[in-house]
């Protein structure tokens, strides 16, 4: 697999803006310590749909740069953004991210909500290359430079 975590984000609130971390403590069966979902205040919590710990492709976050949105400040809404891995061949499996694992929940298609806290075009922008869900199976701390692979 050979990827890697390319940059980390959390948000204590739902709808408030992402910030860039150098470290991240995960829980099981909670996602990460500090984090919207984690803390219960996470826009989509009131419907029920929570994702513990987001992932998305950097290689995806480069093509819609490319389109002229402003993609790498955390406007994608995703905890980590990766290097060097196909997160959607993960369907079904658990992977290390650094000594954490994790296990795939599901793909996380962008929503409305993403362009209303960002710009027009962003949910367009991220349509099949959203990135994951996944849940903690063994929890410990993430950091940039930590290497995915298969559990």
């Amino acid at each position: 697999m050979g990827g890697r975590v390319e940059e980390i984000f959390v948000t204590g609130e739902g709808s408030a803006a992402m910030e860039s971390v150098e470290e991240i403590e995960t829980i099981e069966g909670c996602g990460i310590k500090g984090d919207r979902y984690c803390e219960g205040t996470g826009f989509w919590v009131r419907y029920g749909d929570v994702c513990q710990v987001t992932l998305i492709e950097g290689e995806h976050l480069d093509e819609i740069e490319a389109q002229g949105l402003d993609i790498r400040s955390g406007q994608h809404r995703r905890n980590i953004v990766t290097r060097g891995v196909d997160l959607l061949g993960l369907r079904g499996k658990q992977f290390k991210v650094g000594g954490v694992v994790l296990e795939y929940d599901r793909s996380r298609p962008p929503c409305k909500h993403v362009q209303d806290l960002s710009e027009r075009g962003m949910t367009r922008a991220l349509r099949n290359r959203g990135g994951i869900c996944a849940t903690v199976v063994r929890a410990g701390p993430i950091r940039p430079g930590d290497t995915i692979e298969e559990a």
